[in-house]
């Protein structure tokens, strides 16, 4: 078990229960001064309208009168078991009320104030107000708050049974929030685990569609395409072990054989010259995936524009036409109305260059290829039909990878990158390149997706 302090969902639940207790007592804090604030002021109230009525009948009419009012309202029946009333004359002798003597609690004129008292042979809580009244007599008013503190202390007693089962829910909540976030948490980092060990095929489970579901598929998306990259590698590296060594080999044993042969200047030219082209062979494999990386990469946004594509279709058939011509190949643009994109001019070019290319190559002499571009909801495209002999349905899906290719068509010229760079165009254009049996004959569709740029 990782140290609290160091786990992301324990301090969570931390956080969130200390957040909750916190709110909690706040709230019973407001509600318990909210209800006894409310006791307090209806009793202070009360107390200082009826302690100026009883100054004001004595200032009318005397002891007597205050007398009578006091004895009155002892037994009016209303709160006359908690009222506490005292009169005294000048010389601190007891006119009126039901206090037998003054109490001990100074001589806080006018002031409210919580002082214990002893009525009826015991102590009490009592709020009191005293007033001075006309020729130095004494008037005590008080409540007797012995029902406000049994009020308090339950109020008391339930807050804290209350907010002690709160509490509880609380601690109980943040463990099982807690349990929940590391056992989300948990999956993805088996996931990495198994990832690590070298099961590429690992995905995280995706179970809700919360935050860590959307972030689960994010994870597995990006999990995807790492498999696939690595899929290319291995596939590239297994191509240029296979298809590199014969021309190294080649290059060796010609100029292994100019050395053996003594053939002369002529012979070492001529060795050295047919060298030189497989070099440059080579070479241009290299920069072709050169060219593959740099698309991948999407390093060039800077470099797209508003471009036509049936222009760029119409510039690559002129192009390609005397090449076309000698092949014994018949090719054709479909001419319709503008269709606008966005991309980089220079490669979408290229591509459609390489799919002409391989079209007029490999259709055969007397095939048509037809060259075309249009739009639909998907977004815009360029393609190149031919009605050559075609390929095997189960071989479709391989023609994208890095240095494959048929084996009929291992004696033409090639290096198998071309549909490669192809596709890792359409990819930096947020697109795709389409390939389907045209029957007879081939379909590719260089798919832009929209105005993507990446």
């Amino acid at each position: 078990m990782r140290n609290w302090h160091r786990s992301i969902a324990a301090r969570l639940a931390l956080g969130y229960g200390v957040l909750v207790v916190v709110s909690i007592s706040i709230v019973c804090a407001v509600f318990y001064f909210g209800t006894i604030g409310v006791l307090d002021r209806s009793v202070d109230r009360k107390l200082t309208l009826l302690s100026e009525r009883l100054a004001a009948l004595y200032q009318q009419g005397g002891s007597s009168r205050t007398t009578a009012e006091i004895a009155h309202l002892l037994t009016d029946r209303t709160d006359s078991d908690t009222e506490i009333f005292l009169l005294v004359d000048a010389d601190g002798r007891r006119v009126a009320g039901n206090l037998s003597s003054w109490p001990d609690v100074g001589s806080p004129v006018g002031r409210l104030l919580h002082r214990d008292v002893t009525r009826e042979g015991r102590r009490v809580p009592a709020r009191m107000l005293i007033r001075d009244l006309d020729g130095g007599a004494r008037l005590f008013v008080g409540r007797d708050m012995e029902e406000g503190r049994s009020i308090r202390a339950l109020v008391l007693r339930s807050l804290a049974y209350g907010g002690g089962v709160a509490i509880l829910l609380v601690v109980a909540g943040a463990w099982l929030f807690r349990r929940q976030l590391e056992a989300r948490i948990g999956q993805i980092r088996r996931t990495a685990g198994e990832i690590e060990a070298g099961d590429l095929s690992r995905r995280i489970p995706v179970s809700s569609e919360d935050e860590f579901g959307l972030l689960s598929r994010d994870i597995n998306r990006m999990l995807d395409r790492i498999e696939h990259l690595m899929e290319g590698v291995r596939h590239v590296s297994n191509a240029i072990a296979h298809d590199l060594r014969t021309p190294l080999g080649r290059i060796r044993n010609k100029l292994d054989g100019a050395l053996r042969q003594q053939q002369g200047v002529a012979g070492y030219e001529s060795a050295a010259q047919a060298a030189i082209d497989d070099i440059d062979d080579l070479t241009r494999v290299f920069d072709k995936l050169l060219q593959i990386a740099a698309a991948e990469s999407g390093m060039r946004p800077e470099n797209f524009d508003d471009i036509d594509l049936q222009q760029i279709g119409a510039d690559i058939v002129e192009m390609y036409e005397a090449t076309a011509d000698e092949q014994g190949v018949l090719l054709v643009q479909m001419y319709g109305e503008g269709v606008p994109a966005r991309g980089d001019r220079n490669l979408l070019g290229s591509a459609l260059a390489s799919l002409v290319d391989n079209a007029i190559k490999y259709a055969g002499r007397g095939a048509t290829v037809e060259v075309s571009a249009g739009s639909d909801e998907h977004g815009s495209w360029l393609a190149v039909r031919d009605n050559g002999p075609g390929v095997p349905a189960e071989e479709l899906p391989k023609l994208t990878q890095r240095f494959y290719r048929l084996d009929k068509s291992r004696h033409l010229p090639g290096n198998g990158l071309g549909l490669s760079i192809v596709a890792a165009i359409a990819a930096l254009h947020g697109g795709s390149l389409e390939i389907e049996d045209a029957a007879p004959g081939l379909r590719l569709r260089f798919r832009l997706s929209g105005f993507v740029v990446r």
